[in-house]
């Protein structure tokens, strides 16, 4: 049987006991975790070399933070406050950065210890902070019943992987009385990456392709863990992806939403039926603006392209469906059925 690796562990601790052990945090660290001095001491010149720790002194060294943070927080989810978290453990880990990027932190931070704190269902929630020079890295881990999970049997899902397509779309929660349901959608447009794992799927937006994935998970894991990454430097602001979805300049609804047309699939099936379509279209009648990204879909059937671009777009004149990535093949079958739309529209008698 394997050694289980208890470095996390170790640099966790080093970490936390350097503030009050600055001269004997070898030994104070090896005595509270039951470990020999020998396996402390190599972690402790990992963590030098990776910045984590400064060294002074060589025979009787005294240990300081060094410039890059690292620090596990591991909470009781019972009686948890989102505010708390932030204030007291996560943004002194953090003085320095561009207003910009720490209140898009702030954001992210107090939004995901919130869903965990609501929505989980666990017993303990843990909560990761990364800073070096190149990115910060924030992980808000539960071991509740799992998010994917929870929406699927919230809207009577037939697969967990259609819980990842109505995240996508922004508006979703399981609690209406207590959330938005904008708090995922917002806080994954305003990092660089944004991955939720949860169960055996993985759920990844990245900024630089402005696109949402799906990858089976290689590791399945038991509540949810949510990651979050942004450079330093980047001129990113939270109300620049606010308003980039909003109704217009005066009016700050969430009006507008990016929907992956291929999260609507269920493994290597082809979107050929009305019924997939009606998949893709759950809730979207709570936008005014509908960007369906097509990306990654090759082709579409006839009665798939009719129901999104004719039947619905017929009950709902007031919501503009735009389409974009579209290959030549899933372009044609769109103008079909819009083409159809048009000359039903110009047959109806007016009242």
């Amino acid at each position: 049987m394997a050694r289980r690796d208890r470095s996390p562990e170790i640099d966790a601790a080093l970490l936390s006991a350097v503030g009050t052990h600055p001269r004997d945090l070898v030994h104070a660290t090896a005595r509270a975790l039951g470990l020999s001095r020998t396996a402390v001491a190599s972690r402790v010149r990992a963590l030098v070399e990776q910045g984590y720790l400064t060294r002074v002194g060589t025979t009787r060294p005294v240990y300081s933070p060094g410039p890059n943070r690292r620090r596990v927080f591991t909470y009781r989810r019972a009686g948890l406050a989102e505010d708390l978290v932030w204030a007291r453990d996560a943004m002194p880990l953090l003085t320095g950065l561009p207003a910009n990027v720490l209140d898009i932190a702030h954001h992210g931070m107090t939004e995901m210890v919130n869903n965990a704190i609501d929505h989980s269902e666990g017993e303990t929630v843990q909560v990761l902070v990364d800073r070096t020079a190149s990115k910060l890295s924030l992980v808000v881990a539960d071991d509740g019943v799992g998010i994917f999970r929870k929406i699927t049997r919230a809207l009577s899902l037939p697969d967990e992987r259609l819980a990842l397509l109505e995240l996508s779309k922004g508006k979703l929660t399981t609690d209406p009385r207590r959330h938005s349901g904008e708090g995922i959608f917002f806080t994954s447009r305003m990092f660089d990456r944004f991955q939720i794992a949860s169960g055996e799927l993985l759920f990844d937006h990245d900024a630089s392709a402005e696109d949402d994935m799906l990858f089976d998970h290689d590791a399945p894991r038991t509540g949810t863990t949510v990651f979050m990454e942004i450079r330093p430097d980047s001129a990113r602001t939270v109300t620049e992806v606010f308003q980039a979805f909003s109704s217009g300049p005066d009016d700050y609804a969430f009006a507008r939403t990016v929907v992956p047309v291929r999260l609507a699939r269920i493994g290597d099936e082809n979107l050929v039926s009305r019924s997939q379509a009606k998949r893709l279209l759950q809730r979207v009648d709570r936008f005014r603006t509908v960007v369906l990204d097509f990306e990654g879909v090759e082709r579409i059937g006839q009665a798939f392209a009719d129901e999104v671009f004719r039947v619905f777009a017929n009950e709902h004149p007031a919501i503009e469906l735009i389409p974009i990535h579209a290959s030549p093949e899933v372009q044609q079958m769109i103008r079909r059925a819009e083409v159809l739309r048009d000359e039903n529209s110009e047959q109806l008698p007016l009242l």
